[in-house]
């Protein structure tokens, strides 16, 4: 009986492996002798402190994981996204690994898509090309033509399931013999890790899951008018093909080409970002492969916010409400620079194991994050911080857990994507007021619990530099007034008389109490702050700031 796409199981695509000798001694023995050749020349050259010998090094690793084909080049893109699985200079070579493949023969395309769909190409549309527009490593895709619209074929690889069985059982074999050899940090077992990496693979490959992926997807976004997802034609779609409506737009791989077509590549930077931070904060289920082929700049849009459609949906991912939380906390752990609250986040998590001593690692913390998060926050660069990040996970006992490996993967190619077109581009200036904005305008009881660790202390007293610190970043970071300044004054005022706002209204009363007595400098401070940021001035500009943006 023929498996399904989705399923998985090591031991029994193991011993389905073992029983054909004949496909697997062959195949073993040309990816063991490809791996001899590089563990040799790693035993020789991994410690390495010259940093040509180790570019070189990594070029190499490069070149053999892409001739080892397409679930390699898989494998090769998830090690890109875990540094603590691999040393950080080699991360680079790494990042670099394309998901593209030289396209497969064209009568075979035709044939599959006969078999998927139950009649020729040539009858389901009106005009089917005679070469595909773009190949990647597990498909590629047409321009077909019906009813006078065009729609986006994208057509499986022929075999690619009995191709990524066989490999990923043999991957997990010399994976887990080889493990002792390799110069990684890795915390769990080898098996675990290609255990997640063939799971979603075998998702990736399920065409109908990807079709589903791209429903609930645009659902998420149906009310944003800056994002646009294709639409699904269930008709033509399959396990292993996937129509879509084709996107009118530019891939957003090079400035030059947006301002060639009169679009205004930071207004794209803004919503990628934004889109992005949503999808991971908000709605829990993001898109984990944001590269630059799977996103296109459209006409329409504004200076401020451009209008950009997402396609392939094959790798998807989601985040528990709990990690989300958590997530926002070490944010603003990070902000306010408590870095032993940081490393209880990282334990939480699971970065951490729970017997670690967590004040061992205030200080390496300290030193990585120190300042990034402050009155530097313009010039962050998320890259050179999860550079840093990457030797102190190799380091220390830190551990990826293997749900947050595409969450990295997520965030590290969006602002890879940004910086492709604007050099200059300082992620925080985006993404750190959103945060800022959701933790004074979102009124959910798990939210608020954070916004009360930031205005009060552990004794209830009002920490008036976080306070002013958490609006700065909002209001005074910028040329204008923001836009937002107007939402953050209304959700403030409901939030302070509405009945979840009792536990604002009972701290503020019990920080006006210090040794029995009746303080008010605190409170005179919180409210001096708060006039000089929502003053009729500020209102009346941000009044203005909204009318602006909308014109």
């Amino acid at each position: 009986m023929k498996r399904s796409f989705s399923e998985y199981s090591a031991k029994e695509d193991f011993f389905w492996l073992i029983l054909r000798p004949w496909i697997f001694i062959p195949r073993v023995l040309y990816i063991l002798l490809t791996f001899i050749f590089l563990f040799l020349r790693i035993l020789f050259q991994g410690n390495s402190k010259n940093k040509n010998v180790q570019k070189n090094l990594s070029k190499y690793l490069f070149d053999v994981i892409t001739d080892l084909g397409p679930c390699f080049i898989k494998l090769g893109q998830a090690l890109s996204t875990r540094p603590d699985l691999v040393r950080q200079d080699w991360l680079t070579e790494l990042t670099n690994l394309q998901d593209n493949l030289p396209a497969f023969d064209h009568k075979i395309a035709l044939k599959i898509i006969e078999e998927e769909l139950g009649s020729p190409a040539n009858k389901l549309f009106e005009e089917f090309p005679d070469s595909p527009i773009a190949s990647a490593s597990l498909g590629q895709v047409y321009k077909a033509k019906l009813n006078n619209s065009y729609l986006a074929v994208k057509v499986q690889r022929p075999n690619l399931y009995f191709l990524i069985r066989r490999d990923v059982v043999i991957l997990r074999f010399l994976g887990t013999f080889l493990s002792p050899l390799l110069p990684l940090n890795i915390g769990v077992g080898i098996g675990e890790i290609i255990d997640e990496f063939g799971k979603a693979l075998f998702d990736e490959i399920d065409y109908q899951k990807e079709a589903e992926n791209a429903l609930r997807f645009a659902n998420l976004f149906k009310e944003n008018p800056n994002i646009f997802i294709p639409k699904l034609e269930k008709q033509f779609s399959s396990k292993r093909v996937i129509t879509t409506s084709w996107i009118d737009g530019v891939k957003l791989r090079d400035r030059i080409l947006l301002e060639e077509n009169n679009l205004i590549p930071a207004s794209f930077i803004k919503t990628c970002v934004i889109s992005g931070l949503q999808q991971l904060f908000e709605f829990g289920y993001f898109h984990a492969d944001p590269h630059p082929g799977n996103m296109f700049a459209l006409k329409g849009g504004n200076a401020d916010c451009g209008n950009l459609a997402y396609v392939d949906f094959g790798m998807m991912d989601t985040i528990t409400n709990s990690d989300r939380l958590t997530l926002i906390k070490a944010i603003v752990h990070i902000i306010n620079e408590e870095y032993y609250l940081l490393a209880e986040d990282f334990q939480k998590l699971g970065f951490l194991t729970k017997e670690q001593d967590l004040q061992k690692l205030v200080e390496p913390l300290k030193e990585v994050l120190g300042g990034s998060f402050g009155a530097e926050v313009g010039n962050f660069n998320l890259k050179n911080v999860t550079d840093k990040f990457s030797k102190l996970m190799y380091s220390y006992p830190f551990r990826v857990p293997s749900r947050f490996a595409l969450i990295i993967r997520a965030v590290v190619s969006q602002e890879g994507l940004a910086l492709r077109l604007d050099p200059e581009f300082k992620i925080l200036k985006i993404a750190y007021p959103y945060i800022a904005k959701k933790l004074l305008t979102d009124n959910s009881e798990e939210i608020l619990d954070i916004l009360l660790e930031v205005v009060f202390d552990k004794k209830g007293q009002i920490q008036i530099e976080k306070v002013e610190s958490l609006l700065n970043i909002l209001f005074r970071d910028s040329e204008n007034i923001n836009p937002d300044l107007i939402p953050v004054a209304n959700a403030g005022l409901k939030l302070f008389v509405s009945k979840k706002g009792s536990e604002v209204r009972k701290n503020l009363l019990l920080s006006l109490i210090k040794d029995e007595k009746l303080e008010f400098t605190d409170a005179k401070k919180l409210l001096a702050l708060i006039r000089d940021t929502f003053s009729p001035l500020n209102i009346a500009k941000s009044a203005v700031q909204n009318i602006i943006s909308t014109v």
